[in-house]
Formats: structure tokens, C-alpha cells, sequence
């Protein structure tokens, strides 16, 4: 994309290289056409970041740009075109927003910018394109390399209860917290995963195609499991210490492929895994469905502190789980990475007690971690008095309280 002097995805002099700092931190945050922000620009220090404001004022949509700066979807997981502004008064057809960060990084500073432009095929089909340092990247694995996030949201509060396939998403942005190549893998796999299933359902028997999906099945299913099982056994290892009040919690993968990982080399499963989806081919293409590989893993939580699936404790229990996780993960990810992820908290305090409210406040300040937290209420942040920056956002526009 040429980007306008203007736009979010002009490369910013504020991003020219410096002294490395010990964490990650959006240093200024510049959006244009995004959600309800035709033009914003936020500069930040180190601290942590509290978003106060009415319903509907813009406080998670600025998580949710935030939440652009690794890869994947965001946090509500939108089309491309559904964050676009909608009373810009463009052509229909043509959609466009930008995000665009400064950051402070370990390995120095750093200007990512992602946005949607208008495909230049036939169909006008849209495309998001990524910038480092002015420059473009290949795909939005190059994200990963740079920033790390993890992010809390009100609609993860039935994480436990609901399908297998939104705890795996919610693990997978864990791992790519710690390998940032994971993201390209489930990916390279998903994508794969489609076509074979496509080929199925169109009756399609050519077995040239079939193996060749397979085979990248097979590489990056393997891969990807394998990811999945070294960052469940080591923040398995972190959850079960707990954070102050909040409880203690095993994790661990439940699946066939994983198992397969556990009992055997990884070359060994890929060629298992070639093998199951060859022999499977009729079968799935009867059920509709492929009946093996990591999209048919489960990620199981245990609440230690009650001995019970997480799934069978309070709605309030079940949410002391989560944070204690998150937390964990925080913690994990500063001792391998050098820093901890951005911390996208969503309405997180109204959720908690006052003990569990404090304690999460204080983990974040002694983490380091720059997060960025929301709330309709402004004295549940009280504890952070002096240590976090206080934003009053409403329809659009942000300031300082």
C-alpha cells in the first residue's frame, strides 16, 4: 500500500532505532477510519493504560486495534471490512483502516503498521497488508516477531463451557507469544485443512492433490502440536504456583495427535498423520468432517485449589481461573522473551473482588507489563493511583483525566 502522508500506515520518524529497552511498550498508537476513530493518534509511556468511559465509547475497539498488532483476527475475530469506519461517506466497495504502533521493544524501536486495502484483483477482493519500519512484510507472521499479546475479553468468561474450538484459539495466541512462527503453522494447516475438505465435499478423487494437502497437513499439524505441547507443559508448570488469591490450575492438551507427540519423534507423527488422513479420506468425505489432526484437540483445565474441571466451577471461579492463567502466561513469556506480552484486559475489573482486583494491579506493575485496561467505572482503578495512565475515552476522542 502507498500510504498518504496522514495515514496510519505512514512510516513515523518516532520508530528510528534506540537504545534497547528491557519490555514491550506502545510508545504511540495512531489509528485512521478504525471502528468509531476516523483519526487518532494516543502517545503512551511505559506505564500501564486505563480506558474509562460510557458503553460504547471506543474502550474495546482501541483494545481491539491493539489486538492488530500480532496475528490473527483480533479479539472479536471480524472480517476485514467490519472495522472499517462506516460513516466515512467512501465507496461501499472500497473499505480501508490503518493501525499503526510505535513500540519499544528489547530489540529497539519499532514502527508496525497493518491495515485493509482494496484488493487489485477482479471481485475487489480486500487484502491487509503489514509494515515494519516502513518496509513490507511477507505475511502476518512478522508480527509475532515483534509483539507479543494476549487479551481478556468479557466473552471469554465461558471459555470452559463453550466448544473445544474456542479454547483452542485462545491457546494458540498463547503459543505465539512464545514461538512466533506458530501463527504462520496454524495457518499453512487451516488453510490446507479447507481445501482437502472442499476436494471432499466436491466428490474431487485426483490423489495428486490429496497428498499434496496432506503432506502440509502433516508438516504443520505436527508442528503446530508440538508448539501447543511444550507451552501447555511449561506454563502448566507456571499456573500451578497461583498468583496470591487467585487459584492454582493444571493445563494439559487432550487429543489423539497429542499423544502421538508425546510417545513419538515428530518426523514419526507426521508420517502417522499422513498415513490417517490418507486412510480417512472416504470416511471424512461421508461425515463431513476430517476426523483427525490438532484441529480435533481439546485444551483441558483443572481449578487445583477445588479439584474440579474448570468447567464445573463458578462463574466467578471460573473467571479466577482464567486471570490466573493470563497471569501466568505473563510471567512466562518475560522469563523466555525478555518482556512480558501486552496485556489487553477488557472490562476486567467489575468482574473481580477487591482483593483479586488489587492483586492483579500489583502482578501487572511488577511485571512491567504495559496493559491496557478498560472499565466504565474510574474508582475500581484506584489501586493504580500514580502508577498507570488514566484515559477518559467518549465517541471516538480520547483524554487525559
Amino acid at each position: 500500500m502507498t500510504a498518504p502522508p496522514n495515514s496510519a500506515l505512514a512510516y513515523s520518524p518516532d520508530a528510528a532505532p534506540g537504545a534497547a529497552p528491557a519490555h514491550l511498550a506502545v510508545r504511540q498508537l495512531r489509528l485512521s477510519d478504525f471502528r468509531n476513530y476516523r483519526q487518532l493518534r494516543l502517545d503512551c509511556d511505559l506505564a500501564p493504560v486505563v480506558l474509562v468511559g460510557a458503553n460504547g465509547a471506543g474502550k474495546t475497539n482501541l483494545l481491539e486495534a491493539l489486538s492488530f498488532l500480532v496475528p490473527g483476527r483480533g479479539l472479536r475475530r471480524a472480517r476485514l471490512d467490519e472495522v472499517c469506519r462506516r460513516s466515512r461517506g467512501d465507496d461501499a466497495d472500497a473499505p480501508s483502516w490503518a493501525v499503526a504502533a510505535t513500540l519499544d521493544t528489547p530489540n529497539g524501536r519499532v514502527a508496525i503498521g497493518t491495515g485493509l486495502e482494496p484488493g487489485r484483483s477482479e471481485g475487489h477482493l480486500l487484502r491487509r497488508v503489514v509494515r515494519i519500519d516502513g518496509r513490507a512484510a511477507a505475511s502476518q507472521t512478522a508480527l509475532g516477531l515483534h509483539v507479543a499479546a494476549v487479551w481478556l475479553t468479557p466473552q471469554l468468561d465461558r471459555l470452559f463451557l463453550d466448544g473445544a474450538s474456542d479454547r483452542r484459539r485462545f491457546l494458540d495466541r498463547l503459543v505465539t507469544a512464545l514461538h512466533p512462527e506458530h501463527a504462520g503453522n496454524v495457518a499453512a494447516y487451516e488453510n490446507a485443512l479447507r481445501q482437502r475438505s472442499r476436494l471432499l465435499v466436491e466428490g474431487n478423487r485426483d490423489p495428486h492433490w490429496f497428498t499434496a494437502l496432506e503432506d502440509t497437513m502433516a508438516r504443520h499439524g505436527v508442528a503446530l502440536a508440538a508448539n501447543r505441547a511444550d507451552t501447555v507443559q511449561r506454563l502448566d508448570a507456571a499456573a500451578r504456583l497461583g498468583v496470591g488469591p487467585f487459584p492454582r490450575a493444571s493445563l494439559a492438551m487432550a487429543g489423539e495427535i497429542d499423544g502421538w507427540i508425546d510417545a513419538m519423534a515428530a518426523l514419526d507423527a507426521e508420517d502417522r498423520l499422513r498415513t490417517a488422513l490418507a486412510a480417512n479420506r472416504l470416511r471424512d468425505a461421508e461425515a463431513g468432517t476430517t476426523s483427525v489432526g490438532p484441529h480435533r484437540s481439546d485444551l483441558a483445565v483443572r481449578h487445583l485449589d477445588l479439584d474440579l474441571p474448570a468447567a464445573e466451577g463458578s462463574t466467578g471461579q471460573q473467571k479466577a481461573v482464567l486471570v490466573s492463567i493470563a497471569l501466568a502466561h505473563a510471567r512466562l513469556v518475560a522469563l523466555s522473551r525478555g518482556r512480558p506480552p501486552l496485556l489487553l484486559l477488557d472490562e476486567i475489573a467489575a468482574h473481580l473482588d477487591s482483593e483479586r482486583r488489587e492483586t492483579l494491579f500489583e502482578e501487572v506493575v511488577a511485571l512491567g507489563a504495559q496493559s491496557w485496561m478498560t472499565g466504565t467505572d474510574a474508582e475500581l482503578f484506584k489501586p493504580l493511583a500514580g502508577r498507570a495512565q488514566l484515559l477518559r475515552v467518549a465517541d471516538g476522542s480520547i483524554a487525559a483525566t
